[in-house]
C-alpha cells in the first residue's frame, strides 16, 4: 500500500510540475469534426454555478465547428435535490454536473441510472489527457464523469501588504503563527480572515483537511478506520483540530469578524478586496471569482494591489497541495441528438479546450498538460511528499464530512479538541 502510495504520489507530483506552462503537443489532442457540419439540434447542460461564462466560451468555439448546434447552460435551483426530476422530465438535459461526494448515495441513485460510460471505447474520448488520480473509475475500471475543473485549499495574500510592512510569506507553521502576531501588533484586526458561518464552505475545513489525509495517507489501516467511521479514527484529527484551535486561540483569527461575512464567494472576496486583510483561507472554487469581482469592487479599483494563492503552510515543511476534482461532467444517455452531445464531450476533454476553460474560470485544470494561472504559481513548486489526491488514496466523503464538521465546532469554540475527537462518525 504504501508503495503504491508513493508510486501514485511520485507520479502525480511529477505531472503537475514538469508539464506546468502549456498543452500537449500530441496531435490527437487536436479537435476533428466527426459529423455533418450542417447539423442542427440543440444541447443543454445543467449545473449548479450560478453563471457559467467559461462554459459559454466553449460553446462558441465549438459553433465554429458546426454552427447550427444551439448550446445551453441552465443553473438548476436547488440542485441537489432537483437534479434527479429534471433528468426524469419531458425536457432532459444532455449533460449535467455531478460531484464524487453524490456517489453511494441513493438519493442520487436515479442521476447515476442516467448516466452513459464515457470510457466505452467507440466514443474515443481522449481520457488520458486527465490527470489519472482525478477520473473516479467503478469497480470495472468503468468512467461515468470526467472533471472540468480541479480545485485545492490555500490561502489568498495581499502581497502588497506584506511588502509595505517588511514581512515575508510565511512557508512554515511557526512562521505564519509569528507572521500573524505582527501584522496583530501593528493593527491588523485579522490577519487570517474567512468565512466561518457555515461548516460545508468555512475556513476551518482547507487547513484541517490536509492535515487529516496526509496523516491518513501514512498508515492504511488508519485510512480505512477513517472510512469506516471508526470512533477509533478521531485521534487522528487531533493535530488538525488542534491547530484550527491554536489560530483562534493565537488570535490569528478573529471569529468575531469572520462571522459579520455573509458567503463564501462574493462577499468574502469583496472583503478581501478591501485591502486591509494580509491573508484569506479558502478554496480555489472561491479563488475562481476573484478576477471577476476585481471590478465590482470600489476599493479594489482605487487601489487595487497584487494577490496571490499560496499553500496554507501548517507544518514545519511547509503546505500540501491538495488536488482534487471540483466540477465533473456527466453525459444523460437517454437525451436526444446523444451523437452530438459525446462530438461536444469529445471536443471539450482535451488538453486545449480543458486548460483554457480552466483559465478564463480562474481554476486548476485537470489535466496532463495542466497551465497554471498566475495566481496558483506557488502551487506548482509543492514537493512530491505533500502532493496527493483524495480520489487516489481512495478518501471516501463520509471521512471528509467528519473533519469539516469536526473543525468548524472547534474553530467557533463549541467543542474542545478532545470533544471533537471523541465524536468522530457522530457528526
Amino acid at each position: 500500500m504504501k508503495k503504491l502510495l508513493c508510486t501514485a504520489l511520485a507520479v502525480l507530483a511529477t505531472t503537475l510540475v514538469t508539464s506546468c506552462g502549456g498543452s500537449s503537443d500530441d496531435p490527437s489532442a487536436e479537435f476533428k469534426p466527426s459529423m455533418d457540419k450542417n447539423t442542427k439540434c440543440s444541447i443543454k447542460v445543467v449545473g449548479d454555478y450560478g453563471n457559467f461564462e467559461a462554459l459559454e466560451a466553449e460553446f462558441d468555439r465549438f459553433n465554429e465547428y458546426y454552427p447550427d448546434v444551439s448550446l445551453s447552460y441552465v443553473k438548476l435551483d436547488d440542485y441537489q435535490n432537483t437534479l434527479g426530476t429534471v433528468l426524469e422530465g419531458n425536457d432532459k438535459p444532455n449533460i449535467f454536473f455531478f460531484y464524487t461526494w453524490m456517489i453511494g448515495n441513493e438519493k442520487y441513485a436515479p442521476a447515476i441510472s442516467h448516466m452513459e460510460e464515457l470510457s466505452a471505447a467507440a466514443l474515443k474520448f481522449n481520457l488520458d489527457c486527465i490527470r489519472p488520480g482525478l477520473l473516479n473509475r467503478d469497480a470495472q475500471g468503468k468512467v461515468f464523469m470526467v472533471p472540468v475543473f480541479s480545485r485545492t485549499y490555500g490561502m489568498l495574500v495581499n502581497n502588497d501588504l506584506f511588502q509595505k510592512e517588511g514581512l515575508s510569506v510565511p512557508t512554515t507553521w511557526s512562521n505564519l503563527l509569528t507572521t500573524c502576531k505582527s501584522f496583530a501588533d501593528m493593527g491588523y484586526v485579522n490577519p487570517m480572515m474567512g468565512y466561518s458561518k457555515d461548516s460545508s464552505s468555512c475556513w476551518m475545513n482547507p487547513v484541517a483537511y490536509p492535515m487529516f489525509v496526509a496523516d491518513l495517507a501514512k498508515n492504511p489501516d488508519a485510512l480505512k478506520k477513517a472510512n469506516d467511521l471508526d470512533p477509533a479514527a478521531g485521534e487522528y484529527m487531533r493535530a488538525a483540530l488542534t491547530a484550527v484551535g491554536k489560530l483562534v486561540d493565537e488570535k490569528c483569527v478573529n471569529m468575531q469578524e469572520c462571522d459579520t461575512i455573509g458567503d463564501n464567494y462574493t462577499k468574502v472576496i469583496l472583503r478581501f478586496f478591501e485591502g486591509d486583510v494580509p491573508m484569506m483561507i479558502c478554496t480555489g472554487d472561491t479563488v475562481s471569482g476573484t478576477k471577476k469581482r476585481e471590478s465590482q469592487s470600489e476599493a479594489f479599483i482605487k487601489a487595487p494591489f497584487n494577490y496571490s494563492f499560496v499553500p496554507i503552510p501548517v507544518t514545519e515543511q511547509g503546505g500540501y497541495f491538495v488536488d482534487t476534482a471540483s466540477v465533473e461532467f456527466s453525459v444523460n444517455k437517454q437525451c436526444d441528438n446523444l451523437d452530438m452531445t459525446n462530438e461536444f464531450m469529445r471536443f471539450l476533454i482535451s488538453d486545449k479546450e480543458l486548460n483554457q476553460m480552466a483559465s478564463a474560470k480562474r481554476l486548476v485544470a485537470p489535466t496532463k498538460a495542466m497551465s497554471f494561472d498566475p495566481v496558483y504559481a506557488a502551487f506548482g513548486n509543492v514537493p512530491t511528499e505533500r502532493t496527493f489526491c483524495p480520489e487516489v488514496l481512495g478518501v471516501k466523503d463520509p471521512l471528509a464530512v467528519q473533519i469539516r464538521k469536526a473543525a468548524h465546532k472547534v474553530g467557533k469554540g463549541e467543542l474542545t479538541v478532545d470533544e471533537a475527537v471523541a465524536m468522530y462518525g457522530q457528526f
